[in-house]
């Protein structure tokens, strides 16, 4: 692990790893624990960094992954930890989709009820988490994003391509798109693939053999979906 140069409102840092074959010409984030309160994800991600050290021989894609298991440390060690960070946002629901100002607000009061654990802030990117999550996409410039969280055990796909239908025991179940979250701002304004996994628990990390065929599911719908069209597109 690496300090990533960024920091929570904590001023905690934001830890990630890079892994880079000299010849990877495919780019892969994956981020946890934007919810500080799905420990789960993070889990999953730092078991990822494992398998990605020994791809499978016959993998099409030479990929560079950029892994960061905690987006949100604030959340995580909250006594108890939450789902927003230090300052009360909801992370994801704070990027910069169109429209933010006028539809974050009113989804936040109409939709939620008011919930506190999905305030979107006062104005997109009002947190320093994701003011580094978006300058992590610039300067990165991932093919595909992966973002895990938990626990409604399904999994959600936003931009272009053919979705994913399974990782492992989770099917493709597309749950809609909120003003200010990770997929839509990826996804659809950015038109960077964003696969979203939602684990089927916050606190229980799923068994190993599970872990490693949402792993395997992931490397092959990769490989055969958007292998060809994105590295044709990489300068």
């Amino acid at each position: 692990m690496r300090d990533m140069q960024g920091r929570s409102v904590r001023g905690r840092t934001l830890w990630g790893t890079d892994i880079q074959p000299a010849d990877a010409n495919f780019r892969v984030l994956v981020v946890g624990g934007i919810h500080g309160d799905e420990m789960s994800s993070s889990s999953l991600v730092f078991h990822w960094i494992g398998l990605a050290h020994n791809p499978p021989a016959d993998m099409s894609l030479s990929i560079h992954w950029r892994f960061i298991p905690s987006l949100n440390p604030d959340g995580l060690f909250a006594k108890p930890s939450r789902r927003t960070n230090a300052n009360g946002v909801d992370l994801n629901r704070n990027f910069p989709t169109p429209n933010w100002a006028r539809d974050a607000r009113v989804y936040w009061e109409s939709r939620t009820k008011r919930d506190p654990r999905r305030w979107p802030g006062n104005k997109p990117l009002s947190e320093p988490e994701s003011r580094f999550m978006l300058e992590q996409m610039d300067s990165f410039k991932p093919n595909l994003i992966v973002s895990v969280h938990a626990p409604y055990g399904v999994l959600d796909f936003d931009g272009p391509s053919v979705p994913p239908s399974k990782l492992g025991r989770l099917y493709l179940d597309q749950v809609g798109i909120f003003p200010g979250s990770l997929g839509n701002y990826g996804g659809i304004h950015k038109r960077v693939p964003v696969v979203t996994i939602e684990l089927p628990s916050a606190s229980r990390m799923t068994q190993d053999a599970e872990t490693r065929q949402m792993w395997m599911d992931l490397l092959r719908w990769t490989s055969e979906r958007l292998g060809p069209a994105q590295v044709a597109k990489t300068p």
